[in-house]
């Protein structure tokens, strides 16, 4: 969300539902034309209240909790709703099942009040227990969230997810503290403990002051891990030895339900923008009897229960998923669509002809071929505006060759990202890792551009070479070495425009390989892959850090296998600052790092480049192509459809 990982898979013809193949089929001969239209293709819209939308590829999971995908994004910001929801326009966080909320002055405490209107699709209330399921649930180890890291800002979050352990005296039975803990000369960033809470709040309780309490001292959870810590600093040892090691609990995290509609959230430091973050999936509130009634098939139709605005009807795998609206959900009378329809397709050709013909009302971001661009992005139904979204290449740190910075750079070094967008036409150059323009007032770094040249010095340094010295490419294991990327028209062009780069410049022919978008995320997670693998990310909220905290656990979205404590400590240090300019400076400082580092090839900075009928409406270009649908409806009084770009200033009840 999610910070999300946009793409997905090419549309499988023995998979396709007989709806899609039969409307691909009727109009099998569409293709660009030349003219006059104001549009791209048919405008009379479906009857009644009914949008027919392209999703992307099949979805990993219907579980908001455990997918990091964009296609499933989409799906999801149907389905469930969390304490906030994204505004259609700027994405700043709105009130969604919190009516409204309060923040401690250092940002560390978060209280939210919620709607005592608020009900799932069977008619029960939802109340603040459900929301301190939903979080211990999403950082449960035995669950392994991909997106568990976007939690670590929560007291003892971290500390649960990876498995660690308090440290107790069992002669007197407390706990020791992070603050007594002799010095290694490695500290982490200081924690919360002492910070400000919300004056006139949620009232006081026993699990309040425990949680504000100085820190425990948290170790990890394996006796391997810990000795590793204790080779380090045998100062730990010591201090440690004849201790006893304790879990860390669901139960210890900084999540409490004061009572049934009130919700305190605890951190670990300060995190001015953890109210943004709250939008993501992962905290979108999920329904503990059906999962704990139906195991893993509590997605199904028939066993789901939803928080959100529409409700899951039917779920053809590779077809169709049919949503309806939910009667139960606290604003229905203000959601003016009745139906859902998403389609699975991620062919291009195939999404252009279907919207060409009006079978499909709006498709997905990126989804314009790059030949039809040019033609296309003249007509008023096409979406070009800024997106808060990237285009790179993840390295896996983890193997020979590329465990070497200096093969890592040349890799790098051989890339022209001027001659990429010139080939794709709706992107910007980049060599940083957060996107071009779209954070005002950011210093953003900039990383090594297009040098052939000293990309093949650097080769010839890491043993490339021949007897005299010069770099000599059949010295290079490319054996070893492939690039690996999900199934779409886009993401071929992209790796086989990297892999010409390669043997241009460097006298590599890099093999390339595609998998299903659903393999190719677990693939990539558990660094399976040997080299490159494809690497895509859309902010989960409108901030820096979104892109950078992407390195800040070894697990998660992280895939590259590189993780360095310096750069954890300078995005906390941050972090915790609370003048906003010198907060982006020193996140500018720690992506400076990651791009020294370079387990990383930055690519391109995205537009949105995607096509919407005039008539729907309340669905805009935001920079993370996300849409809250309950905004979305169709108008079919022609006088009040969108002549081109909708007006991005329009008032959000």
């Amino acid at each position: 969300m999610s910070g999300l990982i946009f793409g997905g898979r090419r549309m499988r013809g023995r998979a396709i539902g007989s709806t899609i193949l039969a409307l691909t089929l009727a109009i099998a001969s569409c293709s660009v034309q030349s003219g006059e239209a104001e549009y791209f293709g048919k405008t009379a819209p479906p009857e009644g209240q009914v949008l027919r939308y392209v999703s992307g590829a099949e979805p990993e999971s219907l579980d908001p909790q455990m997918s990091t995908g964009q296609p499933e994004a989409r799906l999801y910001m149907a389905l469930y709703e969390g304490l906030v929801e994204y505004h259609p326009v700027t994405l700043e966080p709105i009130p969604a099942i919190a009516e409204r909320w309060e923040v401690s002055a250092d940002s560390t405490e978060f209280t939210f009040y919620l709607r005592r209107n608020a009900r799932w699709s069977n008619g029960e209330p939802i109340t603040a227990q459900d929301f301190v399921y939903t979080f211990r649930r999403g950082l449960s180890p035995e669950l392994a969230s991909r997106a568990a890291y976007l939690a670590y800002y929560i007291k003892y979050a971290q500390a649960y997810n990876e498995g660690g352990v308090f440290v107790r005296d069992p002669r007197t039975g407390e706990f020791l503290l992070k603050r007594d803990v002799p010095p290694s000369g490695d500290e982490s960033a200081p924690s919360a403990e002492g910070a400000t809470v919300i004056e006139g709040g949620a009232p006081d309780t026993p699990f309040h002051r425990f949680i504000r309490s100085p820190s425990r001292l948290v170790l990890p959870g394996t006796e391997q891990e810990r000795a590793r810590l204790f080779a380090a600093n045998p100062k730990l040892k010591s201090f440690v030895a004849g201790k006893e090691f304790v879990p860390v609990r669901a139960e210890d995290i900084g999540v409490e339900a004061v009572d049934d509609y009130t919700l305190r959230i605890t951190l670990d430091q300060p995190a001015p923008f953890f109210v943004k973050l709250l939008a993501h999936q992962l905290f979108r509130v999920v329904p503990r009897k059906a999962i704990e009634r139906y195991g893993e098939a509590w997605t199904k139709p028939g066993n789901i229960i939803t928080s959100g605005p529409f409700i899951l009807q039917s779920h053809r795998p590779y077809s169709e998923i049919v949503m309806v609206r939910n009667p139960y959900y606290w604003d229905a009378a203000n959601v003016k669509l009745d139906k859902l329809i998403f389609y699975p397709i991620e062919d291009m050709t195939t999404m252009m002809n279907l919207y060409k013909a009006g079978y499909i009302d709006a498709t997905y971001n990126h989804t314009v071929p790059t030949g039809w661009v040019d033609f296309v992005r003249r007509l008023k139904d096409y979406m070009d505006a800024p997106e808060a979204s990237i285009s790179y290449v993840m390295i896996n740190t983890t193997r020979p060759p590329m465990n070497d910075i200096r093969v890592r750079r040349a890799f790098s070094l051989a890339i022209d990202r001027q001659a990429l967008a010139k080939y794709l036409r709706v992107v910007k150059p980049l060599t940083a890792f957060s996107p071009e323009g779209i954070f005002p007032n950011y210093p953003q770094p900039k990383g090594e551009d297009f040098n052939p040249e000293l990309a093949r010095k650097l080769l010839a340094a890491a043993g490339y070479r021949d007897a005299a010295g010069n770099y000599d490419p059949s010295k290079f294991p490319v054996s070893e070495v492939e690039y690996v990327y999900n199934t779409s028209d886009r993401n071929k062009e992209v790796a086989e425009f990297l892999q010409a780069q390669w043997k241009q410049n460097l006298g590599l022919t890099i093999p390339i390989r595609n998998m299903e978008w659903k393999t190719f995320l677990d693939y990539r997670a558990k660094l399976n892959y040997k080299g490159f693998a494809r690497g895509a990310w859309v902010s989960d909220y409108m901030d820096p850090n979104t892109f950078l905290s992407l390195f800040y656990t070894r697990g998660g979205d992280n895939g590259t296998g590189w993780w360095d404590p310096k750069y954890m400590r300078l995005l906390d240090q941050a972090n915790r600052t609370l003048d906003p300019q010198r907060r982006y400076e020193l996140l500018a400082k720690a992506e400076k790092y990651l791009l020294d580092a370079c387990p990383i090839i930055p690519l391109a900075t995205y537009a949105t480049n995607w096509l919407k009928k005039p008539y729907v409406k309340g669905m805009y270009p935001n920079p993370m192509t996300l849409h809250p649908w309950k905004f979305v409806y169709i108008e079919h009084d022609p006088a009040k459809w969108d002549r081109g770009m909708p007006q991005m200033a329009e008032v959000v009840r």
